[in-house]
């Protein structure tokens, strides 16, 4: 099938290279001419595992194309609306990119003739959008699915090729969602193929179970992080609390890991918009929750500082202090949002010098002026001289780095581990002052 792409920044070029990859013909539309010439050269603009290596594949066999030009989308049978839909001032979602989006597409729908034309939403919106939608695209000759997509940074082609769900939000029409169906069926079939379940609904489900899927998880990692607190005032361990909760099969153990909280461009972002929604539809109280879980997300930062501050006491002000990542996740250069740069931010008022490493959003970090803080080009020379470790992102290196040989590289021994993901007592047993979230 010739199907193509609109917007082609984190979603969309994942999204492309992976439809090409199930030998769709696939064109990717952006207007960002760096990006479009970098895509073409099967180079990602991004950091994320498998893709550059798919970019490259599919590009060298011809199945997969970018352009500029809105008029490339002409003749393809499904096009996928992959833009962003950042918060705004007021914590809704702006819905800026995605109507301009659809308004660029309309003059080139309704020239496939293999059969029923469809636009597939697959950005993030406040429900209702697809209804709002729906007429204008009909009456440009396609028909409108919402296909909602559930990618993890760092895993984002293997949740696109294997997802563990596949969502389509259809037409109330029976007739007009049976033909959307079958031409999605299509695109999807090698997928569907190995056992993938494919849940049918109306558009406005459709558009609340990525909103509701990130509201539950963020709830879920705040409520382990409000945990983390009760454990550190009473001398409690809250990894070993996780582990005895998550056995249970109605919690389960993923993201019950405490830390210093969530980020990234989609649970705070989302969690904003879903509250600003259920109150303009005049529930806001039902998920008002929500606020709390995204008051405890940011208290984490403030213990981590606190603790620092604790640690170094007035020896702070003359400090040297590391914070290991800057991506708000490992395998991402993703920065947006970030607990461990708001922490390097944070601390660099006080302390006397702020050093941050990371093996990805480094570099890209390196470039940005007017940054309170340095940026080291690598873990080893981020350490020599530090006062204080921060761990902010998982990384593996940082996982397996060696407390001894650290120990040689600084200058005081304290550890603030913001991810619980070291070895306590190796570090303590090299000497270091370890402190962790909810591990007292």
């Amino acid at each position: 099938m010739r199907l193509s792409v609109i917007g082609c920044g984190y979603l969309g070029a994942v999204h492309a290279a992976s439809m090409a990859e199930l030998g769709h013909d696939v064109v990717g539309v952006d207007i960002d001419t760096h990006k479009v010439d970098l895509l073409s050269d099967g180079r990602a603009p991004f950091f994320e595992p498998e893709l550059e290596e798919l970019l490259a594949r599919n590009v060298d066999a011809g199945r997969l194309t970018f352009s500029e030009n809105f008029s490339a989308i002409e003749g393809a049978q499904v096009h996928f609306i992959s833009v962003g839909t950042p918060q705004s001032e007021s914590g809704a979602a702006d819905m800026s990119y995605v109507n301009v989006a659809v308004d660029s597409m309309l003059p080139h729908l309704g020239r496939c003739t293999a059969g029923p034309e469809v636009v597939a939403g697959k950005s993030t919106v406040p429900v209702g959008t697809a209804s709002r939608l729906a007429q204008t695209i009909e009456r440009a000759g396609a028909l409108l699915v919402w296909n909602p997509e559930f990618l993890r940074e760092g895993f984002a082609v293997q949740d696109t090729l294997r997802p563990d769900r596949m969502v389509y939000g259809l037409p109330d029409d029976p007739g007009t969602a049976a033909r959307a169906k079958e031409v999605m069926d299509a695109v999807y079939e090698r997928i569907l193929a190995t056992g993938t379940p494919r849940l049918v609904m109306d558009y406005a489900t459709a558009e609340l179970v990525k909103v509701s899927a990130n509201a539950f998880l963020a709830t879920k990692i705040s409520f382990i992080n409000a945990m983390s607190q009760v454990c550190d005032a009473a001398g409690a361990n809250v990894t070993a609390l996780a582990e005895a909760i998550g056995m249970d099969e109605r919690i389960g153990s993923r993201f019950l890991r405490a830390g210093i909280g969530f980020g990234g461009g989609c649970l705070p972002k989302d969690i904003r918009a879903f509250q600003a929604r259920a109150d303009e539809l005049g529930v806001g109280d039902a998920p008002a929750f929500l606020a709390e879980v995204d008051r405890v997300n940011e208290t984490m930062r403030a213990g981590v500082v606190q603790t620092a501050k604790e640690l170094l006491g007035d020896n702070l002000t003359g400090a040297t202090v590391t914070v290991l990542g800057a991506a708000f996740k490992p395998d991402s250069d993703d920065m947006r949002n970030s607990p461990a740069l708001d922490l390097a931010t944070e601390l660099s008022g006080p302390a006397k010098r702020v050093v941050v490493h990371d093996p990805a959003a480094g570099p890209i970090l390196a470039k940005q002026e007017d940054r309170p803080y340095e940026v080291a080009p690598s873990t080893q020379s981020a350490l020599e001289g530090t006062d204080l470790i921060i761990v902010g992102t998982e990384w593996r290196e940082y996982q397996d780095l060696n407390p001894t040989q650290a120990a040689g590289l600084a200058r005081t021994r304290y550890v603030i581990d913001g991810r619980n993901c070291l070895d306590a007592q190796d570090w303590k047993a090299a000497g270091w002052t370890y402190r962790g979230i909810g591990r007292r």
